[in-house]
C-alpha cells in the first residue's frame, strides 16, 4: 500500500481549519488535521514541500514516515512544519487503522476506558455574563468549563484583567457552587509576577487548573511560578516535540501536559510525550481548538492512554462543518465517544469544500493601553 497523493484543504467558517488527505494505491485514504491556525497558507507550503519524500513510500510505515518527515533537510521542524507533520501523520495512522479495519485505539494498544471526560469553552465579559454561560453550559451536561481573561476591543491590561478573572472564578463558584470545574486558560498573556499574583489570588476557588498562565519560550520561568502557588499548571500547546516538554516533565514543573495533536507532531509524537508524562505521573489533557479531526484523533488516543485526565472540546461534535464531515464522534453528559468505526471512524465528503470557503484577513493580537503587543 503506496502513498499516491497528497491533498491539502483550507475551510472557513469563524476561523479557517486546514485538513489533509493522504491517498494510497490500495483506494484507502486518510483524513488529517493542522493545528496552527492564522497560518494556513504556510502549512500548504510546507506540505507541498514534503511531498517528494512520501509519494511512493508504504503507508503503513508510521515511525519511519514520521522520521522521514522530521529529517529531511537541515533545519529543525518545529512550528510550521510541525504543524504539517502533525497533519500527514494524523492521516496515515487514519490509513493504517482502515486497512487493518479497526478503530484508531486498537492499534494504540486499545481501550482503557469507554468514553472520555470533557470541558467546554463558556463566553461573557463581565462576571455575571460568564457565570450565567457556565450555568447553561453546566444544564446541558457538561461537568468542567473553561475560559480566558476577558479583553475589550483587543486591549488587555494584565493588572485590570486579574482582578476582572478573580470575580467571575468567584462568581462561578457563587452561581454553581463546587459541582463544576474551572479551567482558566491565560494563553500567555502574563510575565512571572503577574501570574504569581494571579494563581495566588484564585488558589481559595480549588481551579481544576491554570493554562498557559505565563509565556514559555524560556520555561525556566516555570519553576519560578510552580514553587511560588499550589494551583497546578498545565502547559503545552505551543510545543512542537518531546523535546520541548523534556525539561518542563525532568524537572516536575507542570501538573497537566497540554499538547496539541495537531501542533506536536501528530499521533506518533504525543504518544511519546504521554509516556514521557506516565514516568513522572502527569496526566495529559489535549489542547483541541480545532475542528472534527482534531477531536476524534483526540479521543482515540485518550482511549488508549492511561494517564489521560481530560480532553478540551471546543467545538462539540456536530456542531461545526457537518455537511464536510457527515459522520463525527458524540458527545453526551460532558464525555466524547468515538464511532467505531473503522481508522478515526469520522466521514469526510471533500465536495462540501466549497461550501466553506476560506477567511481572509489579519491575524488577531491583543494590545496594552500604550499601544504595545502582547500575546494574543
Amino acid at each position: 500500500m503506496k502513498i499516491t497523493d497528497i491533498k491539502t484543504y483550507v475551510v472557513g467558517l469563524d476561523r479557517n481549519f486546514m485538513f489533509v488527505e493522504v491517498m494510497t494505491d490500495a483506494g484507502i485514504s486518510g483524513i488529517g488535521e493542522a493545528g496552527l491556525t492564522f497560518r494556513e497558507d504556510a502549512q500548504v507550503g510546507f506540505i507541498e514541500a514534503l511531498k517528494p519524500s512520501l509519494i511512493g513510500q508504504a503507508a503503513n510505515q508510521t515511525e519511519h514516515l514520521w522520521q522521514t518527515m522530521a529529517r529531511c533537510g537541515f533545519f529543525p521542524t518545529t512550528g510550521v512544519g510541525a504543524a504539517a507533520i502533525s497533519a500527514i501523520d494524523i492521516a496515515l495512522w487514519d490509513i493504517k487503522a482502515k486497512s487493518y479495519n479497526v478503530p484508531l485505539y486498537e492499534l494504540l494498544g486499545g481501550k482503557v476506558r469507554d468514553k472520555i471526560y470533557s470541558y467546554t469553552h463558556i463566553h461573557g465579559m463581565t462576571p455575571e455574563s460568564l457565570a450565567a454561560d457556565a450555568k447553561i453550559k453546566y444544564d446541558a451536561g457538561w461537568q468542567a468549563v473553561r475560559f480566558q481573561p476577558a479583553h475589550q476591543d483587543g486591549l488587555f491590561e494584565p493588572r485590570r484583567a486579574i482582578k476582572t478573572t478573580v470575580s467571575q472564578v468567584a462568581m462561578i463558584r457563587e452561581t454553581i457552587g463546587d459541582d463544576i470545574e474551572i479551567i482558566l486558560d491565560v494563553h500567555t498573556r502574563l510575565d512571572p509576577n503577574d501570574a504569581i499574583s494571579l494563581c495566588n489570588q484564585l488558589e481559595p476557588y480549588n481551579l481544576y487548573f491554570i493554562e498557559d498562565p505565563v509565556r514559555v519560550e524560556n520555561v525556566s520561568v516555570v519553576q519560578r511560578l510552580r514553587e511560588a502557588t499550589s494551583v497546578p499548571i498545565a502547559i503545552g500547546e505551543q510545543f512542537s516535540s518531546k523535546w520541548e516538554f523534556a525539561a518542563l516533565i525532568e524537572n516536575n514543573w507542570l501538573d497537566f501536559c497540554r499538547m496539541d495533536l495537531c501542533v506536536a507532531g501528530g499521533v506518533t509524537e504525543a504518544q511519546k510525550i504521554a509516556a514521557m508524562c506516565e514516568s513522572h505521573y502527569i496526566p495529559i489533557a489535549p489542547h483541541n481548538p480545532l475542528g472534527p479531526v482534531a477531536t476524534a484523533a483526540c479521543v482515540h488516543m485518550d482511549l488508549a492512554t492511561s494517564n489521560f485526565a481530560v480532553q478540551e472540546c471546543a467545538r462539540p461534535p456536530g456542531t461545526i462543518l457537518s455537511e464536510l464531515f457527515p459522520t463525527q464522534v458524540s458527545w453526551e453528559d460532558g464525555f466524547l465517544y468515538p464511532t467505531e468505526a473503522a481508522g478515526l471512524g469520522i466521514e469526510f465528503n471533500p465536495a462540501a469544500v466549497r461550501q466553506y470557503p476560506p477567511t481572509s484577513g489579519d491575524a488577531p493580537r491583543l494590545q496594552r493601553a500604550d499601544g504595545s503587543y502582547i500575546n494574543w
